[in-house]
């Protein structure tokens, strides 16, 4: 069936690098240059009218935040491991990749935690820009170094990329809210969450923000000196 409306697609003009399948869902991951118009999505809901086709403006965003990731870490035809969708962050990650099958000619294997018995190239993580910065949060109340985690670029001996880095849970939570997808949100932290909804309060941008700084602190050396001050 995939196969069969991806042809359908491409013969009425169609950029299929820029939407993705998932579960009779076809999401529009960039409005201008799928060329999927409204005039396309009603030829193709006549020949497909068990699919739902879906304009979502926050996951363009996101996708185009993940695309400037993408286009440094990830080459073309490699293969992609990811988890199995557990929840809605991983059905984002899985949703954003899936293009990339036919944009960069890259194979996503879903497979559980453990990586034995697959040959794969990197590896997906589902980290957002939510979670890694309670993780800042978190090192700073206990007093830890910085570390950002989007920093290691390998788990285990496998390159580890990071395409959600740049995207809040609150955008995931959004699209997938609306288009009403069978997932679940994952658990905040308590703690580092409600200062980061205090912050926002008066700080804009307070996430982007505090990633660069731990960035920027993650690849600092610690010196003596700096340890004695």
């Amino acid at each position: 069936m995939k196969k069969n409306v991806l042809e359908f697609l491409e013969n009425i003009g169609v950029d299929n690098r820029f939407i993705s399948l998932w579960n009779n869902f076809l999401f529009i991951n960039n409005l201008k240059f799928s060329r999927f118009s409204r005039r396309k999505e009603e030829l193709f809901q006549a020949k497909f009218p068990e699919w739902k086709v879906v304009r979502s403006k926050i996951l363009q965003k996101m996708c185009i935040r993940a695309s400037r990731v993408l286009s440094k870490s990830l080459n073309p035809q490699e293969t992609i491991f990811i988890k199995k969708i557990g929840n809605c962050v991983d059905l984002a990650l899985y949703v954003i990749l899936e293009s990339y099958t036919r944009k960069y000619g890259v194979k996503i294997i879903c497979g559980e935690e453990e990586l034995k018995g697959y040959e794969v190239d990197c590896v997906a993580s589902p980290l957002t820009l939510d979670l890694e910065v309670e993780n800042i949060i978190n090192q700073m109340i206990q007093g830890k170094k910085i570390e950002a985690m989007s920093l290691n670029i390998k788990f285990n001996e496998y390159k580890t990329i990071y395409p959600l880095i740049n995207v809040p849970n609150s955008w995931i939570e959004s699209w997938t809210y609306k288009y009403n997808l069978s997932c679940i949100i994952p658990p905040y932290d308590g703690i580092s969450h409600g200062l980061i909804n205090f912050f926002e309060e008066f700080i804009p941008n307070v996430r982007e923000n505090m990633l660069k700084s731990a960035t920027f602190v993650s690849e600092i050396p610690i010196t003596s000196e700096s340890k004695n001050f």
